[in-house]
């Protein structure tokens, strides 16, 4: 009997939809995966070219502000990325394998890693130690926060040494181990190989960029996901921080929130977590709609960031006083708890 074969089956509740409605939700498009996968690649070439012009002919505070913009764009294309891992952007498989190769490229991550980690993360969403990717209780204090919201100096350091690690073909820790065992040689393959392309390729990108004295160059494209991620870390931090787990029920241990149409497009429709959960096989162009059929049977969604964190900061006030405790929202009466 295999290791996989021992896992539990978790009987999730999902929100009931009807199937013809659920059969066009998950209907990919490449239209619209390119609105908004070129889309956001388009904001963050106008983003980073504004940085390189205004550099040496602008004020240095403006340039800064423009720098500080640029980051929080780009820190959003580890969402992107999420979405692209998922095989669901774009209905030409080549096009989202396209995509997803760019994405992992500038976002200095590794999408064979994350998607083995990831698939287990939705079918054990919080149940360790089947997923290891997310563990409540989320330590989150305001100097780590802070710390990685503006420059994440730690975040590049880490990034780096983890991909160095990998290139050398070094497996790290127990989870590492089991996502990628002895017998699965070809996956340890491409997840080494993967990381020695992200450092040959942003080692390149300095070299070539600082011969030339294009030394802007590396800030906006190899270290922009390591600076202004505020906002980002303000949407993300969202997902799961202070709910439940050992649950099987999407409502209890993800959380949704209702923000504006630019962050949406920018966290690539992230914020609609809890049906992505439920129905992960759903665009996330279409998680909108989805959530209009399913909100009479989920739990209150805060609206906006402001409501979202006086709800979890009355959360983590109350598990720094009691370590164990976890926010369990009121579900609809008429729904099966």
């Amino acid at each position: 009997m295999n290791a996989e074969s021992q896992k539990p089956i978790i009987n999730w509740y999902r929100s009931p939809v009807e199937q013809k409605a659920l059969v066009e939700l998950s209907r990919r498009s490449d239209l619209k995966g390119m609105l908004q996968t070129v889309g956001y690649l388009g904001l963050l070439m106008l983003t980073g070219t504004s940085v390189c012009f205004a550099a040496g002919r602008f004020h240095w505070i403006v340039v800064l502000l423009l720098l500080w913009f640029h980051g929080t764009c780009f820190s959003f294309m580890g969402n992107g990325f999420h979405e692209l891992c998922h095989h669901s952007v774009f209905r030409t498989k080549s096009l989202n394998q396209f995509f997803l190769w760019i994405y992992s490229f500038f976002r200095w991550a590794n999408h064979v890693a994350y998607w083995a980690s990831h698939r287990e993360h939705h079918k054990y969403t919080l149940h360790a130690p089947d997923d290891q990717e997310v563990l409540l209780p989320i330590p989150l204090t305001l100097r780590d926060f802070f710390r990685s919201s503006f420059v994440n100096v730690t975040g590049f350091y880490d990034a780096l040494k983890r991909t160095l690690r990998l290139s050398f073909g070094r497996l790290e820790g127990d989870w590492e181990h089991r996502l990628f065992p002895e017998t699965e040689a070809r996956e340890r393959r491409r997840l080494f190989n993967w990381s020695r392309i992200l450092i040959v390729g942003h080692f390149a990108i300095v070299i070539v960029s600082l011969y030339h004295g294009y030394w802007m160059v590396p800030v906006v494209v190899t270290l922009a996901g390591f600076y202004g991620s505020l906002l980002q870390n303000l949407c993300n931090h969202t997902q799961h921080i202070g709910l439940s787990d050992n649950i099987p029920d999407f409502r209890l241990c993800c959380r949704t929130i209702l923000i504006n149409p630019f962050f949406r497009f920018l966290y690539w429709h992230m914020n609609y977590h809890t049906e992505h959960h439920m129905y992960a096989s759903v665009p996330c162009y279409h998680l909108k709609h989805l959530h209009e059929l399913l909100r009479d049977d989920l739990p209150h969604c805060p609206n906006g960031l402001l409501e979202s964190w006086r709800e979890i900061a009355g959360i983590l006030r109350k598990q720094k006083q009691d370590p164990s405790y976890q926010y369990v929202p009121e579900l609809p009466k008429r729904a099966p708890s």
